[in-house]
């Protein structure tokens, strides 16, 4: 497996693992059991951010552009902003 298939890899399972994660604090009624997955989250999300950027920089994967001002406008008096 090449690099850039075991990057793409690691994100699709840092994704799900987030996805997982997200639907356990959402089902979770216990407040300290709760605050430890969201803790668990933010750690998944910080090394999904760390990841991304490997995957960036090394040209693996490549942003779509930024938005235009009416694409922006647009989005924001479709949900009524």
């Amino acid at each position: 497996m090449d690099e850039k298939t075991s990057v793409a890899d690691m994100l699709s399972s840092i994704n799900t693992a987030i996805t997982g994660i997200t639907y356990a604090i959402e089902q979770s009624n216990d407040k300290g059991f709760r605050d430890i997955l969201i803790d668990s989250r933010r750690d998944f999300e910080k090394l999904q951010w760390d990841v991304y950027t490997i995957a960036k920089d090394k040209g693996f994967y490549v942003p779509a552009a930024p938005a235009g001002e009416a694409d922006v406008a647009g989005v924001k008096q479709a949900i009524g902003q």
